[in-house]
């Protein structure tokens, strides 16, 4: 018995029609054995004929319980439970979130596979009949999967093993002869491939920008880096000018202190030299006095009038009347403060230096866009430089060009980081410069002012230099420069003007909001009958050596 145990395998009690074990197993006259409520199904929907040999019966066969299958189909359940009970021990309990097998009873085992056409998931034991029986080797079998149902047509019950290309959704095979028989479709694994395809490509693309993200991210962790140094060199540069300016005010105010106490000594030695004298006239006075006293008391006649002559007279005694112990303080702390500004303006010089140096790291090669200039400018061939002429030239009235104001855009936009230009204005009696939003107006009256995107200054009348803020800032500056400096922080929103020659700041915008690109921006404004034909002229930026000026 234990040989022919042996030798039983699960594909000898298989029903052909539900392919599960038997469950009460009946057999046809024809001598083939099914489930008894598989073939009475069978049979309620087909006329009576065998699903095995199909034979035709006249009549509906009247079916009885094979007992002899019976007995040895509960026999294989009982060895095939003693075999799965210990082969379960070494098998995984389904987990939470993994898919447990669907013929387990009890305790569900977590299933190997799922059959695409059982629409059944399997444990590692319930699995073998796929793996060794002819007919079921053909079933395609894949990674476990949840939902199985939704796999199957709702239409047909069948599977969809079809991809509808003209209405991108899945079909079965008799959903691509009825419903969309005039539709493009393809085999699901052939539409596989080509999204498997897609989505390498995809991932090679979302990998690619991860990586530059990464890069960014360096990028910005660099820009802290270097960001931290700057500004630990500035704190630094801040402690030493600081210091340096603090000792300076501290050695003044001990100056101004030390002339003030020697002063107010020279003069209490003076009053005491006074005092001494005055003192040493009083003695002789009083002496004096007590002589003229005795004598007008003398009743000898003749003794007072010998004497009378010499002490008549008053003794010698200087003449106090014009003297003065008054200290002279006045101007004193004037001195003193004058001192400290000319200390202060050499070491804010230094500063200056040091910045305008810093600020021409950033220098760029800004050319002039003809595209952009009023009729009325003459533009130099290598772009450099502008002047407003008398005539105004026959030119296209396209978008980008000024139409009323004399003025010409750098060809080169700034959206980022940092940037910095010089342009000679020696000679001209009127100018503007700055830079301004890429979107401003550029036909009509134009309001040169930061809220409309101007960021600039001018010179008026040979000596009026304003910045253009709000309201115009009157510059007050020492000497007009020769050549200015343009530098713009764009992410800091900030836009400075410095006189090179004499390293010195004109004027700063500070808090700007740019959200557009920048360009430089230049306006020779008119030339007056020639008094202001010098043009504005772009320079190269050369680091200059103050020390040497």
């Amino acid at each position: 018995m234990s040989a022919a145990t042996n030798l039983r395998s699960e594909d000898q009690f298989l029903c052909s029609i539900c392919l599960e074990v038997f469950t009460d197993p009946v057999s046809t006259p024809c001598g083939h054995n099914f489930c008894k409520n598989c073939i009475n199904q069978h049979w309620n929907i087909n006329v009576p004929q065998c699903p095995m040999c199909n034979k035709v019966f006249n009549t509906r066969p009247e079916l009885h319980i094979n007992t002899f299958i019976s007995e040895v189909v509960a026999q294989f359940r009982h060895e095939a439970q003693q075999k799965t009970s210990s082969s379960s021990s070494e098998q995984q309990v389904s987990k939470p979130g993994e898919v447990p097998c669907d013929v387990c009873t009890g305790t569900k085992l977590k299933a190997l596979k799922s059959c695409l056409v059982c629409l059944t998931s399997y444990c590692q034991t319930h699995l073998e009949p796929h793996l060794t029986v002819s007919s079921l080797k053909r079933h395609q079998l894949i990674h476990p999967v949840e939902n199985l149902e939704d796999r199957m047509c709702r239409d047909h019950d069948k599977p969809l093993e079809l991809f509808c290309k003209t209405d991108q959704t899945f079909v079965c095979m008799i959903c691509s002869v009825l419903d969309h028989k005039t539709h493009e479709f393809v085999p699901l694994k052939e539409e596989y491939e080509g999204k498997k395809a897609e989505l390498e490509k995809t991932e090679a693309e979302i990998q690619q920008m991860i990586q530059k993200r990464r890069l960014k991210i360096q990028e910005i962790r660099d820009s802290v880096k270097i960001n931290k140094d700057d500004a630990d060199r500035e704190k630094a540069e801040g402690v030493q000018v600081f210091t340096a300016l603090k000792e300076s005010v501290d050695r003044g105010l001990e100056q101004l202190i030390k002339e003030i106490e020697e002063k107010q000594k020279t003069t209490e030695k003076q009053a005491e030299h006074f005092i001494t004298e005055l003192e040493q006239e009083i003695s002789e006075l009083m002496k004096r006095s007590t002589e003229v006293e005795q004598l007008s008391l003398s009743e000898d006649h003749l003794h007072l009038l010998q004497s009378f002559p010499s002490l008549k007279a008053a003794p010698p005694t200087k003449d106090w009347t014009q003297v003065r112990v008054r200290p002279s303080y006045e101007g004193t702390v004037v001195r003193a403060v004058a001192q400290l500004e000319e200390t202060l303006s050499k070491e804010m010089k230094k500063l200056i230096e040091a910045e305008l140096k810093r600020v021409q790291q950033y220098a760029v090669d800004v050319t002039l866009d003809p595209d952009t200039a009023h009729p009325k400018l003459i533009l130099s061939d290598d772009g450099k430089q502008v002047h407003c002429g008398d005539v105004k030239k026959n030119l296209p009235d396209n978008p980008e060009r000024f139409s009323t104001a004399p003025c010409v855009l750098g060809k080169q936009s700034f959206s980022s980081g940092r940037f910095y230009f010089e342009v000679q204005v020696k000679g001209k009696t009127k100018w503007n410069l700055g830079v301004t939003r890429e979107s401003i107006n550029r036909k009509g009256k134009v309001s040169i002012i930061p809220k409309d995107g101007y960021w600039t200054i001018w010179l008026r009348n040979g000596n009026e230099y304003e910045a253009l803020a709000g309201r115009p800032v009157r510059l007050w500056l020492k000497s007009g420069p020769e050549k200015v400096g343009v530098f713009v922080d764009y992410e800091e929103g900030l836009v400075s003007f410095y006189d090179v020659g004499a390293a010195a700041l004109i004027y700063s915008f500070t808090g700007c909001s740019f959200t557009d690109k920048l360009h430089p921006y230049f306006s020779p404004c008119n030339n007056d009958g020639g008094k202001n034909s010098t043009p504005l002229i772009i320079c190269p930026v050369n680091q200059t050596d103050w020390s040497l000026i």
